[in-house]
C-alpha cells in the first residue's frame, strides 16, 4: 500500500508545470511572449510557426546596386541581417574539410531585391575517390531562422540581474535556429535568407575530396548553384560516446513537458524529449542532470525542477522515499546516449527548503534547515542511505554524484559531512568558485571560466580520474553563447579548455525554455538564449553546433598532441601549443573571437 501511495502522490505532484496568466481564455492571436510581445499565433508551435517582425527595415539606397536574386557560400561565423545586404561579392565554390567522425559545417546566403515566393533548397550527392559516395544520412540541413534577443547589461560586464522591463534594453530579431522542419518559404523583397549545412563525415569514407552541389530554388525555377567540396582526412575522430571531452549541458525535462502539454513522466513525454537529447549526446554530453528535490534552484527557469525522488514522511516521524521517477529519467538518457555520470542536486538548494509529503497531516509540507543543524543532518543523513542503498542495486553508484553549485565553502565543508557519514564512498560534485581546502574531496570540480587550477592540482586531479571542468553562465559577457554573442566564441570555448588542460566544460541550460523559444529566447532575469541551445522540434542553433565544433576541436587536439610527443614532432606540437597559448579572455573585449579560433583551427584541419 505504501508503494502505491508513493507512486501516485509522485504523479499529482510531477503534473506539467502550469503556463502563466496569459494562457486563460486568450483566442488565437493575443497569445504572449514572456516579455509581453504578441506573437500572433497559437501557443508553443512544433511544426510550423510564423517569426516574430522585423523591427528593422532594409534601406533601399544600400539595395540599389542589387539586381534579381544572388546566391553565395557565407561564413559560418556570421549571423546575417534578414534586410541588410549580406556581400559585395558571391562565393561560389566552398572547400571545407575534416577528419572522418568529424562533423563539418557551412552556411549559404540568399539575398533578393524583388522577392521569392517559394525558397528551397536540394543538395545532391556528394561523390569521390573511385566513386565513394557521401550518403545523404550524414547531412542535416535547415533555414536559418530568426528569434528575438536583447544585449548585455549597459555595463557590458556581464547579462545578470532582474530584466522586469524590457524596454530598457535593445530588442533585435537575430539568426540563430535552423529549422530542419521548413522545407520551403517566402521572402520578401530586399530580404535575406540562409541555409546552413551539416555534414557528419563517415568513419569508413576513403580519404579523399568529395564534390557536391547546393541547389536554390524559387518553386521549380533556378535561382542559384553553388558548389561545395568537402574533404575528408586520413585522421578519424572516435565517436562522440568516446571523446574525452566533459560536456555538462543540465537538461530540463520539466520545460518539455510543459512546451509539449504532455502529462510528466509519460510516454509521450519521453517521445518528444528522445531525439533532442540523443542530439545532446551526439555533441559528446557525459552527464544526466537529476533533481533529487523541490525546486533546486528556487524556482529561476520559468519551468522550475521538481523532485525526481518522493519524500515521504511517515506517521512515526521515520523517512521513506520513492526513486521510481528517478529510474525513469535515468534509464530513458542512458538509452538517448549518455551514461557517463549522474548528478544529482541539490542538498543546498537556495532557498533551503525541503518540500515533503506528510503522511500524518495527509498534505504537502516543507522543513526550513540548514547544513549544520541537526534536523538538516537527520533528514539528509535518512535520504542518502537509502539512496546508496538504490543506487548500488541498479549498479549506479560508482556513475552517481551529490552535486551542488555555487555554494560557499563553510556550507560544503558542513555538507561534505554529512554525506560522508551516510556513505564515504559518494562522489561529490560542485560547480563554483575554486576553494583549496575541498578540492580533494570533490569527484567532479568545475570552477568558473575567469579561474585557474593550479597546475600540479589539475595534474593530480587527472591521475585519480577525477574531472575538472569551466563553466559560464550569465555573468561572463565573453566569451559566451547567448543569441546576441559572437558565433566564434562558442567554438573559442572548446579550444580554451584545451589551452588550458581542463577536462571540459559545463552550461547549466540545455532546454530551460522561456515561454516561447521558437520567437523571443529573452528571460526575465538573464540576457537572451541564456537559457538554451536547442529549440523545440528538435530544431538545433547556430550556437550549439559551434559549441560542438569547438569540442571536436578539442578532441583533435589531444589526438594530435599524443600523435606528435609520439612521434618526436617537437616542431608541430610547438606550434600548436603557441597557438593556444594565445587565447586570453581579456582580448575578446577588444578582438573578435574568430581570429583566435582561426590561429588554431589552421593547425588541426
Amino acid at each position: 500500500m505504501k508503494r502505491i501511495l508513493s507512486i501516485g502522490f509522485v504523479i499529482g505532484m510531477l503534473m506539467p508545470v502550469a503556463v502563466t496568466g496569459q494562457d486563460n481564455g486568450m483566442a488565437r492571436g493575443q497569445w504572449k511572449t514572456q516579455c509581453g510581445t504578441p506573437t500572433g499565433q497559437e501557443r508553443f508551435p512544433v511544426g510550423s510557426y510564423v517569426e516574430l517582425p522585423q523591427h528593422e527595415k532594409p534601406s533601399e539606397a544600400q539595395w540599389q546596386e542589387v539586381e534579381g536574386t544572388r546566391v553565395s557560400w557565407g561564413s559560418t561565423d556570421v549571423r546575417y541581417s534578414r534586410t541588410s545586404v549580406p556581400m559585395s561579392k558571391t562565393c561560389r565554390l566552398q572547400g571545407i574539410s575534416g577528419w572522418r567522425g568529424e562533423k563539418v559545417y557551412a552556411q549559404a546566403v540568399v539575398w533578393t531585391k524583388d522577392g521569392l515566393e517559394r525558397l528551397r533548397y536540394e543538395v545532391s550527392d556528394f561523390k569521390g575517390p573511385g566513386g565513394a559516395r557521401i550518403p545523404g544520412e550524414s547531412f542535416e540541413t535547415g533555414f536559418v531562422r530568426y528569434v528575438m534577443t536583447d544585449q548585455l547589461n549597459k555595463d557590458g560586464r556581464g547579462a545578470c540581474g532582474q530584466r522586469p522591463d524590457h524596454t530598457v534594453y535593445d530588442s533585435t530579431m537575430v539568426a540563430d535556429c535552423i529549422d530542419h522542419c521548413l522545407e520551403e518559404t517566402s521572402l520578401e523583397k530586399m530580404g535575406v535568407q540562409a541555409i546552413w549545412l551539416s555534414c557528419r563525415i563517415p568513419r569508413d569514407a576513403a580519404p579523399g575530396t568529395y564534390r557536391g552541389r547546393l541547389t536554390v530554388k524559387d518553386g521549380e525555377r533556378t535561382v542559384g548553384s553553388l558548389e561545395l567540396n568537402i574533404r575528408a582526412d586520413s585522421h578519424v575522430l572516435p565517436e562522440p560516446s568516446q571523446w574525452h571531452f566533459h560536456l555538462d549541458l543540465w537538461q530540463n525535462p520539466f520545460a518539455a513537458a510543459r512546451y509539449y502539454q504532455v502529462p510528466l513522466w509519460s510516454q509521450e513525454h519521453l517521445d518528444v524529449m528522445r531525439p533532442m537529447m540523443e542530439r545532446l549526446a551526439r555533441s559528446g554530453q557525459k552527464v544526466i542532470t537529476a533533481s533529487i528535490m523541490h525546486k533546486p534552484w528556487n524556482g529561476q527557469t520559468h519551468d522550475w525542477f521538481e523532485s525526481m525522488v518522493t519524500w515521504i514522511r511517515k506517521v512515526d516521524g521515520s523517512w521513506a522515499f520513492c526513486f521510481d521517477v528517478f529510474d525513469r529519467w535515468v534509464e530513458f538518457m542512458m538509452s538517448c546516449g549518455i551514461d557517463r555520470e549522474i548528478n544529482c542536486y541539490s542538498m543546498v538548494p537556495w532557498a533551503l527548503s525541503f518540500q515533503y509529503f506528510d503522511q500524518a497531516s495527509d498534505s504537502m509540507k516543507a522543513i526550513r534547515t540548514s547544513p549544520g543543524e541537526t534536523e538538516y543532518e537527520d533528514m539528509w543523513t535518512s535520504m542518502l542511505d537509502a539512496f546508496s542503498r538504490h543506487l548500488k542495486e541498479k549498479g549506479w553508484f560508482d556513475i552517481c554524484t551529490i552535486a551542488m553549485d555555487e555554494r560557499p565553502m563553510e556550507v560544503m565543508q558542513k555538507t561534505i559531512a554529512v554525506i560522508k557519514k551516510a556513505d564515504p564512498e559518494f562522489r561529490i560534485s560542485l560547480a563554483g568558485n575554486y576553494h583549496p581546502e575541498i578540492e580533494d574531496q570533490l569527484y567532479d570540480y568545475c570552477i568558473t571560466i575567469n579561474e585557474n587550477f593550479p597546475d600540479e592540482v589539475l595534474e593530480r586531479r587527472r591521475q585519480e580520474g577525477r574531472i575538472s571542468t569551466l563553466y559560464t553562465c550569465c555573468a561572463e559577457p565573453y566569451p559566451n553563447t547567448f543569441t546576441f554573442s559572437p558565433l566564434a566564441e562558442a567554438t573559442w570555448i572548446g579550444l580554451y579548455m584545451a589551452a588550458k588542460n581542463v577536462d571540459g566544460y559545463l552550461r547549466w541550460a540545455y532546454n530551460s525554455w522561456p515561454l516561447e523559444p521558437l520567437l523571443d529566447s529573452r528571460f526575465r532575469t538573464w540576457a537572451g538564449g541564456d537559457t538554451y541551445l536547442v529549440y523545440p522540434g528538435n530544431r538545433t542553433s547556430m550556437r550549439l553546433e559551434k559549441l560542438t565544433e569547438g569540442i571536436q576541436a578539442y578532441e583533435k587536439i589531444r589526438i594530435l598532441m599524443e600523435e606528435y610527443t609520439r612521434d618526436g614532432r617537437t616542431k608541430k606540437a610547438g606550434e600548436l601549443e603557441k597557438a593556444l597559448s594565445s587565447l586570453d579572455i581579456r582580448d575578446l573585449a577588444h578582438e573578435p573571437a574568430w581570429k583566435g579560433v582561426q590561429s588554431v583551427m589552421t593547425l588541426i584541419r
